[in-house]
């Protein structure tokens, strides 16, 4: 799924405008920034992916001789200019914030340099990629916040809107926190755990459920979940299951993990009783599944009920993100080169800026980078800084951070107190990858440390605490020196 040509998923107006900026011999070097400007879910944070697949986009970026064939059969592109995308490649720099890493709205995830027909090529495909991967994981982290440590197996594949959202979410929801995932063409590809029990399928191809328990338990002795509800949960499906526990025991084939899987009905009540009746049986360290269209508030709410439940399989709610399906990344113009230009400085850049009479859609203007600042005795999270590129601070001086946009808002960091660290780091140079990924299970891991440096007040499900993005001082100045001379016209 990886090693497929993606040149041509674009816009068709990204092609209409190269073709002119082209024609207009516009080749100077521009900056774009990639960010959203809401978190998922009404949340208090977002978590960053689909960067490796970005990168991959880039090292295979060239047109094919169908792909010249087809565009030229379009009639919208001359011959001059599809001799030129016939020797297309990547040339510019990217910058990016890490796969799994918090990020917050406003603020680059992705900074593209590079002259501008190259800057307007990848800007589809970058945000077709970093939006649906992104939306997933955080989805995955929120699910798994609730889940209060219990395991939570991504099983969406089925609900998914295609192949590639299915495997490449399923990517993210193990990126966000989820153990494992049902789908093999993911485990195989991401080398993640591939997981899953059986189907009410299963029982009902055999004579009796007791017969089927029986056979499941003889395949896969290491491993018995057995799926209890597809008759009557607590008067067959638990005793047949706790039947079958009892005759591996008397037979000293006890599996290392065992348990059920609860389905369908109420889970709270369901759980509860099955963990009596397995306790009462012995086999108290069974471990009680439940699936059946969870979401993070439903989690949330079953353990509110008192619900036994150890761990969960979640499907078409998280690889959906059924309630916020869209992330609503965009991709906007914040500099053009008047000179030599650095893309680690904000020298001879001219800064532009989109106005609206929406605050929310005005952009920043700049090349510009992004700290984070961090409490130095909790290590939480206290505020990001978009700065200018090249800009240098002083942890041991006062720092003063303000709401761009309600500045009588404002946090005094005394100096000593308080670390920071550029987060939007080289992923390309010169049209060449300076950066390697990490493997799928390393960015989790990197991913559960960041989570780490959140105040449980951003954590919680409802009406979190918003973690502050703030703009240095020059970035600031630079912006309102802008709206003011727009403001005139």
């Amino acid at each position: 799924m990886d090693n497929r040509n993606f040149t041509l998923l674009t816009d068709y107006y990204e092609l209409t405008m190269m073709q002119g900026y082209y024609k207009n011999n516009l080749d100077e070097k521009v900056v774009f920034d990639l960010f959203y400007r809401q978190n998922p879910d009404e949340g208090g944070f977002a978590i960053c992916a689909g960067l490796q697949h970005a990168i991959d986009y880039i090292k295979s970026l060239h047109f094919d001789y169908e792909d010249i064939d087809y565009l030229r059969s379009l009639g919208d592109f001359d011959e001059e200019f599809l001799h030129y995308l016939a020797s297309f490649h990547f040339t510019g720099d990217i910058y990016a914030i890490k796969e799994g890493s918090v990020i917050f709205p406003r603020e680059p995830l992705v900074k593209v340099v590079a002259p501008i027909m190259e800057a307007q090529l990848v800007e589809t495909a970058l945000l077709n990629l970093i939006n649906h991967q992104s939306l997933i994981a955080t989805k995955a982290a929120r699910v798994c916040y609730a889940a209060r440590g219990g395991a939570v197996m991504e099983f969406g594949l089925r609900r998914a809107q295609g192949p590639d959202a299915g495997t490449f979410g399923a990517r993210a929801a193990v990126i966000g926190g989820c153990v494992g995932t049902s789908n093999v063409i993911c485990a195989k590809e991401y080398g993640v755990p591939a997981l899953g029990t059986h189907a009410h399928s299963w029982i009902m191809s055999f004579p009796d459920e007791l017969t089927a328990f029986r056979k499941y338990a003889e395949l896969y002795p290491g491993n018995t979940t057995l799926l209890v509800d597809t008759y009557d949960t607590l008067r067959s499906g638990v005793p047949n299951a706790i039947k079958v526990f009892e005759e591996l025991r008397a037979a000293d084939k006890m599996p290392k993990n065992y348990g059920i899987r609860l389905d369908s009905g109420d889970l709270a009540y369901l759980s509860k009783k099955a963990r009596k009746m397995l306790d009462d049986a012995g086999f108290d360290d069974a471990k009680i599944c439940a699936s059946s269209d969870l979401d993070e508030y439903l989690i949330d709410s079953l353990f509110a009920q008192g619900a036994e439940i150890d761990s969960w399989g979640v499907g078409t709610n998280m690889i959906t993100s059924k309630d916020t399906p869209a992330f609503g990344g965009v991709y906007k113009l914040s500099a053009v080169a008047v000179g030599e230009v650095s893309s680690d400085s904000s020298e001879n850049w001219e800064p532009k800026i989109k106005l609206s009479e929406n605050t929310v859609k005005v952009t920043n203007p700049g090349n510009k980078t992004v700290f984070r600042i961090y409490d130095k005795e909790s290590g939480k999270i206290k505020a990001d800084l978009i700065a200018l590129a090249g800009e240098t601070f002083d942890t041991n001086q006062d720092m003063m951070l303000f709401d761009p946009d309600s500045t009588w808002k404002k946090t005094r960091l005394e100096g000593g107190t308080y670390e920071m660290e550029e987060i939007l780091i080289p992923i390309f140079k010169n049209g060449k990858c300076v950066y390697e990924s990490p493997t799928t299970l390393e960015i989790q891991d990197f991913c559960k440390k960041e989570l780490r440096t959140l105040w449980d007040e951003s954590r919680r499900l409802v009406n979190p605490q918003q973690v502050y993005v703030d703009l240095s001082d020059k970035l600031y100045d630079m912006k309102s020196a802008l709206l003011e001379k727009y403001s005139q016209h």
